[in-house]
């Protein structure tokens, strides 16, 4: 009975949304712009990122949102990039030096005292050359990111325009943070959320828009990512869905996208996606792939949802069961989440799953691994061989600095 009442308040707090304040022309505008050849694919610290970044802080200005970057609407970072080598997966990694990336970020302020934060990543994967790439020869070829994540972007500037133009008076403020090096290992949101722009304890939530694009006109399926983060997530997500979208709930808080930066700190976290597809990462993510019409349904969940929210001073965190990340063919894991950001000898955890090898041993984030058995792990190269030499059963003795202190804990893979 409290959750059908719940429900009903929500209901009716929240009016629906009507069907003329998501443009799916500006929607169009915008993905068909950044996702053209003159953005050249977008790659990280390249010269169609920082147009592609000069192209929002635009947008942001035109609708007066203010800048709360460092630098106006831009916050720059940088980090070091070592890649696996494609002719020898097992050898050591390729080292491509210093890459440059810049947060773009706009600030809606109604002089409220938590901020929900709203992000998307805008970089994708230039011609192919910072790897990634599912293409056979990638090497010259635009990857456009029409999807990935042209539609995150126009998402998010539908989204300002709504939240900065309503005439609702709004109980939050909103960060709009556009994040850079996501394919590259979540840089530019890891970078924020250690060098945050507005204070971390003011934030109630963050929801993260990735490949938003591609709903299935018959399935109509959305996943959210990071619905156990709070525990009013899933009856406020049932609703804020008046389009009867079929959603698929993920409870992690960490996944493939920039909202696992945010969980990390502690902070709800939903994360939107509608799916895989077979351009994912190839030059034929293009525009008029899109599913304007279903992302706009999309955006008018999330409206929804943020409306309901407005009510709630500040999201309660919860921890969820980590699972890890990506996929392998190894036969092994080991149950963490790298820091692809450590630039130093040995890997750096980032991030330990419950109930995972590294998790058992005792290993904790912020560890940084220095040896496994007889073999030095100098880098993400040395642990990717690792991985690929163990059986499931395998037993070890792995070598982790845990601040000045070495200390060796025995793993069962």
């Amino acid at each position: 009975m409290k959750k059908l009442i719940f429900l009903l308040f929500l209901a009716f707090v929240a009016p629906r949304i009507s069907a003329q304040i998501i443009s799916i022309e500006n929607l169009q505008k915008h993905i068909y712009t950044l996702a053209s050849d003159e953005f050249e694919g977008r790659g990280t610290g390249e010269k169609g990122e920082s147009k592609a970044a000069k192209y929002i802080a635009k947008e942001l200005k035109n609708l007066k949102l203010n800048p709360k970057g460092t630098k106006k609407y831009y916050q720059e970072f940088s980090f070091n990039l070592k890649l696996m080598n494609a002719e020898n997966p097992h050898g050591p990694m390729v080292d491509k030096g210093v890459i440059k990336g810049k947060n773009v970020i706009g600030w809606v302020d109604n002089a409220a005292q938590y901020t929900v934060v709203i992000g998307a990543h805008y970089d994708h994967l230039g011609e192919g050359e910072l790897g990634g790439s599912r293409e056979a020869n990638p090497a010259g070829k635009i990857h456009h990111g029409a999807d990935d994540n042209a539609s995150g972007v126009a998402a998010m500037l539908e989204l300002a325009r709504y939240l900065q133009t309503n005439d609702r008076i709004e109980e939050h403020n909103y960060l709009f943070i556009f994040f850079s090096g996501e394919e590259e290992g979540l840089q530019g949101s890891k970078y924020w959320s250690e060098n945050p722009t507005v204070p971390l304890e003011n934030i109630s939530y963050m929801i993260n828009m990735d490949m938003v694009g591609r709903l299935d006109s018959v399935t109509r399926s959305l996943v959210v990512h990071g619905v156990g983060t709070n525990s009013k997530f899933g009856s406020i997500l049932q609703a804020a869905n008046t389009k009867n979208l079929s959603l698929v709930h993920d409870s992690a808080g960490v996944g493939p996208s920039d909202f696992t930066s945010f969980y990390r700190k502690d902070i709800p976290v939903l994360g939107f996606f509608t799916g895989q597809h077979s351009d994912y990462h190839k030059e034929t993510d293009t525009p008029e792939k899109i599913n304007y019409k279903g992302e706009k349904e999309v955006i008018e969940l999330i409206i929804n949802l943020v409306n309901q929210m407005d009510t709630i001073p500040k999201m309660e965190f919860q921890k969820t069961k980590e699972k890890q990340m990506g996929r392998t063919k190894f036969k092994v894991t080991m149950g963490i989440m790298p820091d692809y950001t450590f630039s130093g000898i040995g890997l750096k955890v980032d991030g330990v799953s419950d109930d995972k090898p590294a998790f058992n041993a005792g290993i904790k984030a912020g560890d940084i691994i220095v040896q496994v058995g007889d073999m030095e792990i100098k880098d993400m190269g040395d642990y990717m061989k690792l991985l690929g030499s163990l059986e499931k059963g395998d037993q070890r003795v792995v070598t982790v600095k845990r601040g000045e202190e070495k200390i060796q804990l025995n793993i069962t893979f």
